[in-house]
């Protein structure tokens, strides 16, 4: 047990250390960006090394035919052709996108020629018309055919009237940076603006004014995917900012941990900056992905600072918060009327709008505030003889005082029609003194005295 945390203490530390001494390198003698050249003519080899062509792109090679064969001329990534007195046919022109790719055995690389002249190929290889395919060989032909210069062509099969197959050597130049293949970076977990199988897009390769992010974007968010069998090759990124000072970059995100990316699960790696001093021209951040085993994934994003920021999250974060907070406003505040609701209808059985928690207290503001001694009714004070009535519910005063006069008069003994009652004289005095002064009529005049 002890020999097993000692080793895997070992690896740690080794690890850790080529992370350092990897991360000091690159800061002091600046990595390579493995960048996608200004023309297509470029490939890759079986050992994921880049072999760019683009000197060679139309450079003439041409081969003789024998009696009645026509000469055959190939464009170096542009065509293929057949001449003649006659004149020429077009055996298709180079595509560069993924028609340029390592062979095997002798052949170092293949090119794909598609759409030459359709007369009487209409029907062939894929429907688009003359078709041609070049076996790139880096050195000499087998018989050595050629006598020096660029190179030749050492053979020129027609496998159809539609179809040839070129033999061509070249003295290829020495291959360039190793490229982590199937790595994409973009803006988006399904997308790939920054880098495309491991090469650097244009327009990330160096700074571009006209890439740049304005200085209200304080986050930009980056998705990194790899083929699964070497996704645990990418390490933690690193930054280089240019100038140094004026710009705070912080990063976040499970990429900034050094989280291993694929294709169903990308890593994401949240790049916050703010801009701490103003200045014309955008500040150059320069991002390196060390890959183990392979040549650094490199970029440079360029950031626009038109104004200072503050530390704060500036007005989108002051705007998420209150939409936060007015959403908690929100929701408590269906809830308290939801449960007073329910409560006062089941406890106090209530009904209607009368069951809403602070019916009360806004009906008492209304009637302080209009002036008016007569607002809504309670249902239990409908008996109630001093409740107060609305005006469309108010009888005429004559018909009150006779009303109350004679309800009076019939539950105060002494009276006639003198009913059974618990009220005694006092209270009966009482009440008369209360609803004649709401009447504006004299107490004898209401309870039965004489004028």
């Amino acid at each position: 047990m002890r020999s097993l945390k000692k080793c895997s203490g070992e690896d740690v530390a080794y690890h850790l250390l080529i992370t350092v001494v990897a991360a000091v390198l690159l800061q002091a003698i600046g990595a390579f960006s493995v960048a996608t050249p200004n023309t297509g003519c470029y490939a890759l080899d079986n050992s994921s090394h880049i072999h760019d062509f683009s000197s060679w792109v139309g450079q003439p090679f041409e081969y003789e035919g024998k009696g009645k064969d026509a000469d055959l001329v190939v464009r170096f990534c542009k065509d293929v052709e057949s001449r003649s007195q006659a004149g020429y046919v077009d055996y298709g022109r180079f595509d560069k996108l993924n028609y340029f790719r390592a062979g095997s055995g002798r052949v170092s690389f293949v090119q794909e020629y598609f759409n030459g002249d359709l007369m009487n190929c209409e029907q062939s290889y894929d429907k688009m018309g003359r078709t041609a395919k070049v076996n790139i060989i880096c050195g000499n032909c087998p018989h050595g055919q050629c006598k020096g210069g660029l190179g030749c062509i050492c053979n020129v099969e027609y496998e159809s009237a539609c179809r040839t197959v070129v033999e061509l050597a070249i003295p290829c130049e020495k291959p360039g940076l190793r490229v982590f293949e199937g790595f994409t970076v973009g803006f988006h977990p399904r997308s790939w603006e920054i880098v495309y199988n491991g090469l650097t897009q244009l327009g990330y390769e160096k700074a571009h004014k006209e890439f740049s992010f304005n200085t209200a974007q304080t986050r930009v968010a980056l998705y990194m995917t790899a083929i699964a069998s070497v996704s645990g090759s990418v390490q933690k990124p690193l930054v280089k900012v240019s100038p140094e000072l004026g710009l705070k970059v912080t990063l976040s995100g499970s990429a900034a941990t050094g989280g291993s990316p694929t294709t169903l699960s990308p890593t994401s790696l949240l790049i916050d900056w703010r801009c701490d001093v103003a200045r014309d021209n955008p500040y150059e951040v320069e991002v390196t992905i060390p890959i183990e085993n392979y040549d650094p994934v490199q970029f440079t994003l360029t950031k626009m600072c038109e104004y200072q920021q503050s530390d704060g999250g500036g007005a989108p974060g002051g705007w998420a918060i209150f939409g936060v907070l007015s959403c908690i406003v929100l929701v408590a505040s269906t809830l308290f009327c939801c449960g007073g609701f329910i409560y006062k209808t089941r406890v106090y059985n209530q009904r209607g709008i009368d069951a809403l928690p602070g019916m009360t207290v806004l009906s008492a503001c209304l009637e302080t505030v209009s002036g008016v001694g007569h607002g809504y009714s309670r249902p239990e004070d409908v008996n109630n003889p001093f409740a107060n009535q609305a005006s469309w519910e108010r009888q005429p005063a004559s018909t009150q005082a006779t009303g109350r006069t004679s309800e009076v008069r019939s539950s105060v003994p002494g009276y006639k029609n003198v009913h059974k009652t618990d009220l005694s004289l006092e209270a009966a005095d009482i009440w008369c003194s209360a609803s004649a002064y709401k009447t504006l009529l004299k107490p004898s005049h209401f309870c039965g005295g004489k004028d």
